[in-house]
């Protein structure tokens, strides 16, 4: 069978992973603190038919050798932590990390995830959770008399009550940072879970350690950028179309070859 319908349906399935993946780009191009994938690919084991460096002759070194191309395959998911823009809500609930670094989220069992994501609430017990109740770590709890939250570069928390002249301290938001942010394995929900590759989470004061600093009334937007993902889009379904017209041509070189015996 000719080698070119195998290696045009490899180009075709990388394609379409790619097609997936700018598709989940768009999708979530109004998600706080989204980041985009790119996709990647490398080249398949080649069939060596003559190799180079073998001796032809005596003292004759053949130069270069045949080698054929046996298609392409996806070699990793890149998620690209470059930071979004910063965009103002006004919410006293709402920080963003203007620069490196996670808020760290307590899960149902204990575990700690990870989340660029700063649209904070407050339940029941006055305790900063996600928007999904999912409690922010270290633990900052809110009064019931408080009529303002302050939050500063720094990750200090303040609340104002009435007939109180100066606002009180309630807690500080700690943040974290990793050696390999795109190890990180994402969970839905905007979380992030540490992996072996990620390394494990340096924690510090925002603005310190090279950490960023909180803006409080603002949410990162996500770092997908529309016409480039559109680009993205139209060169993979070009390079998709080219692939399934080599599909064709191989498929009408074997009807000749058939007709011929």
């Amino acid at each position: 069978m000719l080698r070119s319908l195998t290696t045009a349906a490899t180009g075709m399935l990388a394609q379409q992973l790619n097609i997936d993946v700018i598709s989940n780009n768009l999708a979530n191009v109004n998600t706080t603190g989204y980041k985009k994938v790119r996709a990647e690919f490398q080249d398949l084991l080649s069939q060596t038919i003559k190799p180079a460096g073998a001796q032809i002759f005596q003292g004759t070194i053949q130069p270069v050798g045949i080698e054929i191309g046996l298609g392409t395959k996806t070699s990793a998911t890149m998620k690209e932590f470059s930071e979004g823009a910063l965009k103002p809500t006004g919410g006293s609930l709402d920080v963003a990390i203007e620069g490196d670094g996670f808020f760290q989220v307590m899960m149902d069992d204990g575990s700690t995830a990870y989340t660029r994501d700063g649209s904070f609430k407050i339940d029941a017990n006055g305790q900063l959770t996600t928007s999904d109740g999912f409690i922010i770590q270290p633990q900052v709890t809110i009064s019931n008399e408080a009529t303002d939250i302050i939050i500063t570069p720094d990750g200090s928390v303040f609340e104002k009550t009435a007939g109180v002249p100066e606002p009180g301290n309630v807690g500080t938001l700690n943040i974290v940072k990793f050696a390999n942010p795109a190890g990180l394995s994402p969970l839905g929900r905007n979380l992030y879970e540490e992996t072996a590759a990620s390394g494990n989470p340096i924690e510090a004061q925002p603005g310190q350690e090279g950490l960023g600093a909180l803006q409080q009334g603002f949410l990162e937007g996500s770092n997908v950028q529309v016409v480039e993902e559109l680009i993205n889009l139209i060169q993979a379904e070009r390079a998709f179309e080219a692939n399934s017209k080599l599909v064709r041509s191989s498929d009408n070189l074997l009807q000749i070859l058939n007709r011929m015996s």
